[in-house]
């Protein structure tokens, strides 16, 4: 494991938001959502591709707080634009499983 500096860390912009949208992503390679998330007024909404389909349905998504990293650059994903990296832990199984706040808090709250 590589190690990084304090301020390398500070340079991830690690921010909570809430699911606002969810489609199915038919031309992703692999099964996969477009996702919508409002990260609060100085982000805006941005959206991505997160292929979480084996836990979650559309329904469980909406509405659900997200931690994102929302200063990557833009990566195109088949016919969409990711403007944001969903984050989540492996499981055993291979299968994402979602990091979410324990608590709701602003939309846009940076990690400490």
């Amino acid at each position: 494991m590589k190690e990084i500096t304090w301020n390398e860390f500070e340079q991830v912009e690690l921010r909570v938001g809430t699911v606002v949208k969810v489609e199915e992503f038919p031309e992703a390679r692999n099964p996969a959502y477009k996702v919508w998330v409002d990260f609060g007024d100085d982000i805006g909404v941005r959206k991505s591709s997160a292929q979480v389909t084996k836990l979650y349905s559309p329904e469980e998504l909406k509405g659900r707080q997200i931690v994102g990293v929302v200063n990557f650059p833009v990566k195109q994903i088949g016919p969409m634009r990711s403007e944001f990296l969903l984050t989540g832990f492996v499981g055993e199984d291979g299968e994402v499983v979602l990091a979410v706040p324990e608590r709701n808090v602003k939309n846009g709250a940076k990690l400490a």
